[in-house]
């Protein structure tokens, strides 16, 4: 052996290099840290106006030693200290801010002898919400079945507004009601489509603001919306006026497929996209159309996103007059530019520093290039920042970490490597030595460049430790070596050897691991056929188990994820390396994977190959749901399903209608173009009312026409009825009702189908164009209507209708209704308890002059109503059995209706006991 000591046949090691000594309050290696943020200020929006309050902004870093705080408003300091300005721990608390002289763009500087990091930016704005204009918009008047907007003309304001219209009285808020109104909050404004009658009335717009620490709101002067019936229904072709409320259906996207995630909302015809992302760009049209014409509007989504890290930079220690390299990579849309900040200033290329957008390039460092870095990506939505601490190391060659071995054996005629690895910084040079003899590369002595490396890789053979607690690798006795749950990453050659401290011997052995196949590689997709295509791939490795056979997989924009295809043949063998896929829809979008498999299993798919459109082929379906009717007179209206997608087979998609008379040869042929049309309206002034017309329906492309569906009956449109009833009776029930009866009319087939009644009332002086006017469900002959006047005259009159309308009208009957109950309850209500019964009393209730007499009592409580005649005012009740009450009401009643009722409270322990 050779023993190597400091005297006798001493190898040396010996390392030059440069010491640097600094002075000051430095940044201490292994002790100390650079500040890190744990809490930053957040913007903050303060009410106009408002003397009495704080606004805080926070921020609080980790650092060793603790960090200092500094803060800048517009790139200036704050003059913490000043009476308005207090700083509490980190966070800044401003009292009784004022608008003018601190709002602004807010940054806290935490710092210590690490260095400074600069936080992101807080604004300071002030929020105020004026009132409406005291002048009123100019009434608007329109006729029923017609579409109207409201202006909101918003007031002055800061930041942006939520909108709400209330009817008439506060807190009436206007609801959906089916999406015929809607509330813009762009505009404010209030849209109404298909007006009615009773939405006369007075409009409010109602804005709020919500700030940090209030909210405000206010609302207009009344519009005035007044809706006339129009017996002369006015048609005309829609016009969209959308910009930039929503669009009505249906809706496209112009430049691709619309999301299947796109919907209607539940508050009427809007288009939603949940979840948006940037695959949601494009124009979308919407269309609104009726029996006179169609309208069409376009508009673009365009979808942005703050700022995101992709890559940052980490804490890193280099030895000095070495180079840094850092890199960040921030995604967003626009692209976010990059800064960089050292210590909280700005840096640029200068000297030594090159800065190149994300990337940051640092040559020669030298100490005072230690400190804290920021990386700033910032787009017009948000501005990010990435922090790093940089420390450059200087050392002197320290041999302490890392001594040189004072004892090496070696085998007789082998070799030997002595380590020399002392920490220093910068790197130092090194030279060996023996005795007094110094060292030089020669046949016998090497200095090798990488000294420090132990990876030994040849032909296969590795070197392997093993983990002692390894779940998969156990030493069972010494020497021998057991792998549980082989892996396919196992397999390889093994080598075990044996050492003393002078020699060693090495022994081999090969590891074969099967499993199932690996992923089938260059799959490409060929010969793509209307309902075909033809896939090719390469075999993948087999791990050691022959492939049994290959599945195909497949996915379309209509399936939920990857299912199996249908294949010619239909067992792929494994030598196989092509198939045909068949079953395939025509003018669809496809990825296909390919899956081997042997006894052992199946293995991971292939990579998908690229997307494929399958051929155009004519239609193979006929269009569902094939119906209509109704319209106006001299219409015939024709409805079906638009045909969904997967059906469609190519563009220049639409329908071919064909209808004649039923009974009649020749049949009236006509094409929609439109491929989300679901109704045809066909006019003609020779068209007899409910008339019966055959009809079938195909679609068509620009590869030909599909099959027909089956016939279906349609009828033309009804005209109204054109018998009045007679023998109309009206009677008055109570100072509120009536009951109405009249002869039916005779059903006449030919003009339409008999929906029911409609009867008309007003009062002696008004005229009759303004009756209130009441429906019947069917075809019943009487009916109750409520919600008249007392001692009231009312001329009534029934009509007939149909889906069309009314027919003529009945001749008139009159009816006065009663007088209306007496308007006070009964007084001087009292009771007694007597053990499980109560009794209670009352005084009679006298009817004045204008007042319908009293016939009697009613009582109601635990039990069912209950009716007494004129001469009881008294009643006897059962008390509940547990200690509860029974709340009692009791009114009067008589021709006119019941009377105002009194309500009292009966319980166990209360009113008067025998």
């Amino acid at each position: 052996r050779i023993e190597i000591g400091w005297l006798v046949n001493l190898i040396l090691c010996v390392c030059v290099c440069v010491c640097v000594l600094t002075g000051g309050d430095v940044c201490i290696t292994g002790h100390d840290s650079g500040p890190v943020f744990e809490e930053q200020p957040s913007s903050v929006v303060y009410p106009e106006g408002l003397s009495k309050g704080t606004v805080t902004l926070n921020c609080q870093a980790r650092a060793s030693p603790a960090a200092t705080y500094r803060w800048h408003v517009n790139g200036t300091n704050v003059p913490v200290g000043d009476l308005r300005y207090t700083l509490v721990a980190g966070n800044l608390v401003i009292s009784g801010p004022q608008y003018g002289s601190d709002g602004g763009s807010y940054q806290c500087l935490a710092m210590n002898r690490c260095g400074t990091i600069l936080s992101r930016v807080a604004n300071l704005k002030f929020g105020y919400l004026h009132d409406f204009s005291g002048e009123g918009q100019s009434p608007q008047t329109v006729y029923e079945g017609a579409g109207a907007f409201l202006a909101c003309q918003a007031p002055a304001h800061y930041p942006a507004l939520s909108y709400r219209w209330f009817v008439n009285d506060f807190p009436s808020f206007v609801k959906p009601d089916g999406g015929r109104w809607f509330v813009s909050q762009v505009t404010g404004n209030l849209y109404l489509a298909k007006a009615e009658p009773n939405d006369t009335a007075s409009y409010f717009c109602f804005t709020t603001i919500d700030m940090d620490i209030s909210t405000k709101s206010t609302f207009s002067k009344a519009n005035q919306l007044t809706v006339q019936p129009d017996a002369n229904t006015r048609k005309s072709a829609p016009a969209i006026k959308v910009l930039p409320d929503p669009c009505y259906y249906p809706i496209l996207k112009v430049d691709g497929l619309l999301p299947s995630k796109a919907g209607a909302s539940a508050e009427g015809p809007i288009l939603t996209l949940p979840e948006i992302t940037f695959h949601d760009e494009g124009v979308y049209e919407c269309e609104a159309y009726n029996s006179e014409g169609r309208d069409k509007h376009q508009g673009r989504i365009n979808v942005q996103a703050q700022p995101e890290w992709l890559q940052v930079m980490s804490d890193s220690e280099v030895e000095i007059s070495s180079e840094l390299h850092w890199t960040c990579v921030a995604a967003g849309k626009p692209r976010p530019s990059i800064r960089w900040l050292r210590n909280g200033q700005p840096l640029s290329t200068q000297d030594r520093v090159e800065v190149n957008g994300g990337r940051l390039k640092v040559i020669n460092l030298a100490l005072e290039d230690s400190g804290m870095y920021q990386c700033v990506a910032e787009n017009k939505h948000d501005t990010i920042y990435s922090n790093a601490e940089l420390r450059v190391q200087v050392q002197a060659p320290d041999f302490r970490s890392n001594p040189v071995r004072r004892l090496v054996p070696a085998a007789r005629g082998g070799q030997v490597m002595l380590e020399c690895r002392p920490r220093a910084a910068p790197k130092p040079t090194l030279f060996w030595s023996r005795g007094t003899e110094l060292l030089t590369n020669s046949s016998r002595y090497t200095k090798p460049q990488h000294a420090n490396c132990k990876h030994m890789e040849t032909f296969g053979i590795i070197k392997i430790t093993f983990p002692a607690s390894s779940p998969r690798v156990t030493k069972e006795t010494i020497g021998d070596l057991l792998i549980v749950s082989g892996q396919l990453s196992q397999a390889g050659t093994y080598s075990c050897t044996a050492q003393t401290v002078v020699d060693s011997a090495s022994a081999s052995a090969k590891l074969v691991v099967r499993g199932p196949p690996g992923p089938p590689g260059g799959l490409v997709v060929k010969n793509v056929a209307e309902t075909s295509a033809e896939l090719r791939w390469s075999r993948g490795y087999d791990n050691h188990s022959p492939i049994g056979k290959y599945v195909i997989m497949g996915c379309s924009p209509l399936s939920s994820g990857w299912r199996t295809m249908r294949t010619e043949p239909s067992n792929i063998e494994g030598n196989a390396e092509s198939a045909r896929v068949v079953g395939l829809l025509p003018w669809m979008d496809y990825e296909f994977q390919v899956i081997a498999s042997n006894i052992l299993g199946s293995g991971e798919p292939s990579m998908s190959s690229h997307t494929v459109r399958t051929q155009q082929a004519a239609p193979t379906v006929a269009p569902s749901g094939l119906g209509g009717g109704g319209g106006d007179r001299n219409e015939l209206i024709i409805t079906w399903t638009p045909m969904a997608r997967e059906y469609q087979n190519g563009d220049g998609f639409g329908y071919i209608l064909a209808f004649r008379k039923r009974n009649t040869p020749t049949w009236v042929v006509e094409r929609v173009s439109n491929v989300e049309s679901s109704r045809y309206v066909y006019s003609n002034q020779s068209l007899s009312p409910y008339c019966p017309f055959e009809v079938k329906i195909k679609a068509y492309n620009r590869k030909g026409e599909g099959p027909f569906s089956q016939i279906a009956l349609v009828h033309s449109a009804e005209e109204e009825p054109t018998v009045a009833p007679l023998r109309i009776n009206a009677t008055a029930l109570t100072a509120f009702e009536m009951q109405v009866s009249w002869d039916p009319v005779q059903h006449l087939s030919a003009n339409g189908i008999l929906r029911g009644y409609e009867i008309r009332y007003w009062r002696q002086h008004e005229r009759e164009a303004a009756a209130d006017r009441v429906r019947t469900a069917g075809l019943e002959t009487t009916a109750r209507v409520a919600g008249l006047r007392p001692s009231t005259r009312y001329h009534v009159t029934v009509l007939a209708y149909n889906s069309a309308g009314t027919g003529p009208a009945s001749p008139k009957s009159t009816v006065t209704t009663r007088r209306p109950p007496p308007n006070r309850p009964p007084g001087n209500v009292f009771w007694k308890t007597d053990g499980s019964w109560v009794t209670v009393r009352w005084d009679h209730v006298k009817a004045l002059g204008n007042e319908s007499a009293v016939l009697g009592y009613k009582h109601e409580g635990q039990s069912a109503l209950k009716v007494l005649d004129k001469g009881k005012t008294s009643v006897t009740l059962p008390l509940p059995k547990d200690n509860g009450y029974v709340v009692l009401e009791i009114r009067s009643w008589g021709e006119g209706g019941d009377g105002a009722a009194h309500e009292t409270i009966v319980s166990r322990d209360s009113g008067e006991t025998d």
